[in-house]
């Protein structure tokens, strides 16, 4: 997911909730400054949707010195009507690309 300095207006597909999960999904480790910064967020912004996921239940974290490790819980369904049912393993698994492809830098491909 390599990000863009263009600057985006209008609507998107994709939340900044779901942007914060595959962020972490891809470092657990992750500095609250650096999905900030791929995400395109303030640090205040995401600060506040990282308390919003870890109230809903779908992440929580550990303080280990000066970082903090997140887990997601994969299980928990999505929360809109729409996906009644639907694990948030689903969805991350559309948003967070393969170790494999994204150090080789090859954009993700799906058949048709």
């Amino acid at each position: 997911m390599a990000g863009s300095s263009e600057s985006h207006t209008g609507w998107t597909f994709i939340t900044n909730h779901a942007r914060v999960l595959a962020a972490i999904a891809d470092n657990p480790n992750v500095r609250i400054r650096d999905i900030a910064a791929r995400c395109r967020l303030t640090e205040r912004a995401v600060s506040r949707i990282i308390a919003d996921l870890e109230v809903g239940g779908y992440l929580s974290h550990t303080r280990e010195g000066r970082t903090n490790t997140y887990r997601i819980e994969p299980g928990k369904v999505l929360r809109h009507p729409a996906e009644a049912g639907l694990p948030l393993a689903s969805l991350l698994s559309l948003l967070v690309q393969d170790e494999s492809e994204r150090t080789a830098g090859q954009p993700v491909t799906h058949g048709a």
